[in-house]
């Protein structure tokens, strides 16, 4: 066995090997494979050496570091630091300036063609990349500079998969996403503002047991994740389907849970794990604590999603097959002529019944 794998790193802490094969056994159902891939994970992860990962912080707010570093999920938020070599990260790194780069420089050098890049934030084009500069040099060149090296890079949030707030209209700084500057290695999207800390640990994990980035969809992003809709698990769904919505926040509508369509919930058009997942070890999402989703995991949200509070002009796929709007009324309708047909056959049972009792 190898001397720095993530199974010495954990027995080394104390963790037990029922509670590493529940997290390779977790892990495997998080990435949507069969019990077969269980095994797999074990040995990978008993035997092959940490994966090093060098971590660019380019134009973001780090709140993609903070879901990063504070996942609740068992054991990851260990695993994230101690299963791979984290060799430079701005926001965490206890060095600066000369010896900060030193490391970087040292780890592309020692690891070229076997490490992982992941970037935060936005590359950004106006006046040549000087509106993000790290040592010295724009991030446009740091970034390409680290690519070269990577044997796959992670676009990690949205401001690195579709620019996010720096990519609004009127994007002064011309901020674009990561795959639009890296264009001769793999690319991960994992969007989201910020994503869940447990999608690109799966990635990694992924990458780690098989050697090769995970399945992807169309738009580039790991597809175990990113397949469904946050409509489609949503714990509000069903109030949907029937027509109950609620119109203003703290209304009876909201009280008892009823669909956030009406506010503003880009639900319905948002492809993440959210609903399934689950934030905080499982907790909540936006969603079910009573939060319009705003489908910050797409392509130009932040100017398709606003006004947030404003709903979607039609219902995606034609749902439900009316205006959200008349919905309402057409849900009260149904409830009377449902009333009046109840009571309708009540009495005619009754009366039926009766008639029998006196022949």
């Amino acid at each position: 066995m190898g001397e720095d794998t993530y199974y010495s790193w954990a027995r080394r802490r104390g963790i037990s090997r029922r509670d590493f094969l529940k997290f390779c056994t977790l892990t495997a159902a998080m990435l949507g494979l069969d019990s077969s891939a269980v095994p797999k994970i074990v040995k990978a992860l008993e035997t092959k050496p940490r994966v090093p990962v060098i971590y660019l912080n380019l134009q973001e707010c780090t709140c993609c570091s903070e879901s990063f570093l504070r996942s609740a999920h068992p054991l990851i938020s260990d695993l994230i630091l101690n299963m791979i070599s984290l060799d430079y990260m701005e926001v965490i790194q206890a060095a600066a300036g000369i010896q900060a780069e030193s490391a970087r420089l040292k780890a592309m050098q020692d690891y070229y063609g076997h490490y992982v890049l992941v970037v935060e934030g936005s590359a950004t084009l106006g006046d040549g990349g000087v509106y993000c500069t790290i040592g010295g040099m724009t991030a446009n060149d740091l970034l390409k500079e680290c690519a070269d090296g990577a044997a796959a890079v992670i676009a990690y949030g949205s401001c690195a998969t579709n620019a996010c707030i720096q990519g609004a209209y009127p994007n002064p700084t011309e901020a674009v996403p990561i795959r639009r500057i890296v264009k001769n290695k793999p690319v991960i999207d994992v969007p989201g503002c910020p994503p869940i800390a447990e999608v690109i640990t799966g990635t990694i994990v992924h990458y780690i047991t098989f050697g090769e980035i995970p399945e992807l969809t169309s738009q580039g992003r790991p597809k175990a994740f990113y397949s469904k809709r946050v409509h489609d698990g949503c714990t509000r769904r069903a109030f949907f389907d029937a027509g109950q919505f609620v119109e203003q926040f703290d209304d009876e509508g909201a009280k008892k849970g009823w669909c956030l369509y009406k506010m503003g919930c880009k639900g319905p058009v948002a492809y993440n794990a959210c609903a399934v997942m689950e934030w905080n070890g499982g907790i909540s999402f936006p969603v079910k604590s009573g939060h319009p989703c705003m489908a910050c995991s797409e392509n130009n949200w932040y100017d398709t999603s606003t006004p947030f509070y404003t709903h979607l002009a039609d219902i995606p796929n034609n749902a439900i097959g009316k205006n959200p709007d008349e919905l309402g009324l057409a849900a009260l309708g149904v409830a009377g002529v449902g009333v009046v047909a109840h009571a309708a056959a009540t009495i005619a049972t009754k009366t039926s019944e009766k008639r029998q009792k006196q022949e």
